[in-house]
């Protein structure tokens, strides 16, 4: 049975940017280290080069887009998170499991990925969309959540702080 521990509730007991991305880097490295190896993405590093000159933005609208993304994938685990429940809950009732939902809505997210040239995102999601295993989908839940976090950790860690005040009403 899979946990079903919000991975950002874990996440939102940080009181500080540097604190939750520190979190994040010890979880990222577990992961790509040991369970997600095969993705080779350890160490992995974004730069906006790529997007700035592919897409032909400045940096300053690229940080802007970086940021909404940030927000989006924050935002969204939720969602994430509630498909591969269901998911869970079909095969524990013995019945058909249908991804259709969740693997449109990791191929959603996936294009936003690819435009701004995000690769370690684009073969999570890649793969999101593709695995069939539950364990293995959680998994790359956590590693999307945490090089999120990496990415852009005081929009992560803002955007986690708003849930936790939304949360609490």
């Amino acid at each position: 049975m899979l946990n079903n521990t919000n991975y950002l509730d874990t996440l939102s007991q940080h009181k500080s940017v540097q604190s939750i991305l520190n979190a994040a880097h010890l979880h990222i490295d577990k992961l790509y280290k040991k369970d997600l190896k095969y993705l080779q993405i350890n160490n992995y590093e974004y730069t906006p080069d790529e997007a700035i000159e592919e897409l032909g933005l400045d940096l300053d609208l690229i940080n802007q887009l970086l940021e909404d993304y940030t927000r989006q994938i924050i935002v969204s685990q939720a969602i994430f998170l509630e498909h591969i429940q269901q998911l869970q809950e079909s095969k524990h009732n013995n019945l058909v499991l249908d991804y259709v939902s969740l693997r449109d809505f990791a191929h959603k997210n996936l294009g936003v990925a690819r435009n701004l040239r995000i690769k370690d995102a684009e073969k999570i999601l890649f793969r999101m969309m593709k695995d069939d295993n539950l364990e293995n989908l959680m998994k790359y839940l956590e590693a999307l959540i945490a090089s999120t976090i990496i990415l852009k950790p005081a929009c992560a860690y803002n955007a986690l702080s708003v849930m936790k005040i939304k949360d609490s009403f």
